[in-house]
């Protein structure tokens, strides 16, 4: 065995002992969620084609308890899609990222973005892979100019970024406002004053919410226009928003609901689709034991503004989706169990360079999670190696989810 596949397998150890998925840990146990799977195979296949036929984009909604592998499944999914040509963008919700604020969610995005085969920074690496004479670029070129919902920044900064990108330092400035930075009116007339050419355009002004949802709209068709598949969004931790106020909550079911394709209009983002992981016992902790479900629409249709009547509306959508439209993961079957048990001793005798002895499995119940056979052999493994004679006891404790409102989330 060479050195390097040695330490793929103890990365793959250390990420599966930690309980946090990586491209190592996934590819060596795989996906035992068919029906998911499938269902993702047809949803990026849709995507792939939204664009020429004129569909909007549709998301899915997948759930499990604690450790029953929601982070490996959307990691391996993220594996999945790289393989099939498309840009991924895995999210975790945090306070850094809150689900209700698009210009948060679209810079952590573009932040963390994978394109395909390469390294570099994803919003450079897909300016750079345009091809002005491809027709891809021409319709993308075309759809931008006629201003498709979009404010005129972004026909403006492409008509400069194709004339203009051989200048490094414009190119890069461009680069920055494509990804969340800041660009007012007059920079961008001053570039089109130092391009020479007879051209103007009329700068309206907008909100950062709304510039934010162009800019997902934008990004997943130049993503198309480079030649790539689609962009995937897999956002991790959606439970969080358990633990956000009333009105930040509110917000997020009708964020959820959005990039869940379910907004008609407002979900119109063609090349562009979306995964997201929730814990289930969030319908009944969080929508009926808090009450948001008949709450949240009550109390903003009490204020009575238009704004707030929409918001009822759309919030409830987003938590109809959670109630009915939740892709459950399926436990782990005794040939499951069996496979990957086989699997992780293998892979603990070569990064280690040594033969795992059999060991004890986790108590098979109905509430144990795959996670938590995982840690147990591996631990006694661990043991093991370093004194074989030792038998170790191991406990397990349940964990206990907080929900509770932080105000610190903001």
């Amino acid at each position: 065995m060479n050195i390097d596949e040695q330490i793929r397998n103890r990365r793959a150890m250390e990420a599966l002992r930690n309980g946090v998925p990586n491209s190592d840990a996934v590819i060596a146990l795989g996906c035992n969620q068919s029906e998911i799977e499938a269902k993702f195979q047809k949803q990026l296949l849709d995507t792939s084609q939204a664009i020429a036929r004129g569909l909007q984009n549709e998301g899915m909604i997948v759930g499990g308890d604690f450790g029953s592998g929601k982070s490996h499944l959307l990691q391996y999914l993220m594996h999945y899609a790289l393989k099939e040509n498309f840009v991924c963008s895995k999210i975790v919700i945090s306070k850094e990222t809150p689900l209700f604020d698009p210009a948060k969610l679209f810079r952590a995005a573009i932040e963390c973005a994978v394109v395909p085969k390469k390294r570099g920074s994803a919003m450079t690496e897909t300016a750079t892979a345009l091809d002005p004479k491809s027709s891809k670029y021409k319709d993308f070129y075309i759809w931008t100019q006629q201003k498709r919902g979009l404010n005129t920044r972004f026909a403006a900064t492409l008509f400069l970024y194709e004339r203009m990108r051989n200048d490094p330092e414009l190119s890069n400035r461009i680069i920055r406002f494509w990804s969340g930075d800041r660009i007012s009116s007059s920079e961008i007339k001053r570039y089109l004053k130092a391009c020479r050419e007879r051209v103007s355009y009329e700068i309206e002004n907008i909100s950062q919410k709304e510039l934010s949802l162009q800019r997902f709209k934008f990004t997943a068709r130049l993503v198309a226009a480079a030649g790539y598949s689609g962009w995937v969004l897999l956002i991790d931790e959606t439970e969080l928003i358990g633990r956000y106020s009333l009105l930040q909550r509110a917000k997020s079911y009708a964020e959820l609901a959005r990039w869940m394709g379910k907004l008609n209009d407002e979900s119109d983002f063609a090349g562009l689709t979306a995964v997201f992981s929730i814990t289930t016992d969030f319908y009944i902790a969080i929508l009926e034991g808090r009450d948001d479900i008949n709450k949240i629409p009550a109390k903003l249709k009490a204020k009575g503004s238009k704004s707030e009547l929409l918001l009822a509306s759309q919030a409830r959508r987003g938590m109809q989706i959670i109630q009915n439209e939740l892709q459950v993961l399926r436990p782990p079957d005794t040939e499951v169990l069996e496979q990957t048990y086989e699997m992780l001793k293998a892979i603990h005798a070569k990064a280690y360079d040594w033969e795992p002895p059999p060991v004890k499995t986790a108590e098979r119940l109905i509430t144990t999670q795959m996670r938590q056979y995982i840690k147990t052999w591996i631990t006694e493994w661990d043991l093991k190696r370093l004194d074989k004679d030792y038998q170790p006891e191991i406990e397990v404790e349940p964990l206990e989810r907080d929900y509770s409102e932080d105000r610190n989330l903001v």
